[in-house]
């Protein structure tokens, strides 16, 4: 029974039991997950190609120097479906005494960088017929591109919010109407039309996980909240003062693939 809100431990897809397993347990291994799914640091968005030449291609900060994310405005959403994804992710992972929230963490500004580039319009993956139901172990089967998915799903979202909780937005529904809609939507309940709601549902909390633990370069895991919940070191460059220190806990602060920060003054 998938369970959210403040509850430590969440069941998205799994069966744990809550009083053994810890949120920061549990999130690091979505994380792990997600990165295993190609999700985690490898945001097709501001993917290109490297070429040789004449010249030594890996120069320092000269060859493939990182893009960082640098509008900090919505791309891809509309005022609205901004609204709606600032609490959907809020409530997949919530504000609390161990960190801030997927909203103070950048997510939603994550996710839609992502659908305005090339993950959104799906580009690189197979996109053809036939469109037969596919198996829970097939992976992605919908012919509607992230963008599109993420669109209209909100939209058949929002009009069943309207039909059913006197017209307020989901954003204006409180914490718990909320929840009961996204733990419908995990278990195929709600009909969204032509979207289906299982699908909609993995594809958010994947981009959610994302969002709180990818690279902050491309906008979420702001001040590398995320990675520091984790215990995450980042991209540091090597650990060769730390190879003989067996049983010590690492407690240096992570760092991004632009460094950190107090380096850069960007972070």
């Amino acid at each position: 029974m998938p369970q959210f809100g403040s509850t430590r431990t969440r069941n998205h897809g799994r069966v744990v039991k809550p009083k053994k397993v810890s949120r920061r347990q549990f999130l690091a291994v979505s994380a792990t997950a997600a990165a295993a799914a190609g999700g985690v640091g490898t945001a097709p968005a501001f993917s290109r190609d490297v070429h040789g030449g004449d010249k030594d291609p890996w120069l320092p900060h000269q060859a493939d120097a990182p893009h960082p994310l640098q509008a900090p405005d919505y791309k891809f959403f509309t005022p609205e479906e901004a609204a709606f994804i600032e609490a959907a992710t809020e409530r997949l992972v919530p504000d609390d005494a161990i960190g801030p929230g997927a909203k103070a963490c950048g997510v939603a500004l994550f996710i839609d960088h992502q659908l305005a580039g090339a993950y959104g319009r799906a580009q690189g993956w197979y996109m053809q017929g036939p469109w037969s139901k596919g198996e829970e172990t097939q992976g992605y089967q919908s012919r509607l591109t992230p963008s599109a998915l993420y669109r209209a799903a909100i939209k058949a979202i929002e009009d069943h919010v309207a039909s059913s909780h006197s017209a307020a937005p989901f954003a204006g529904l409180a914490p718990d109407q909320q929840d009961a809609i996204i733990s419908d939507l995990e278990k195929g309940k709600l009909d969204l039309g032509g979207v289906d709601a299982k699908t909609f549902f993995k594809m958010l909390w994947l981009n959610t996980k994302e969002g709180m633990f990818s690279d902050p370069i491309y906008g979420g895991n702001k001040d590398m909240a995320g990675w520091k919940m984790l215990g995450f070191p980042g991209a540091r460059y090597n650990y060769l003062d730390w190879v003989d220190r067996h049983g010590q806990r690492y407690d240096q602060p992570p760092v991004g693939i632009r460094g950190r920060p107090e380096w850069n003054g960007e972070g």
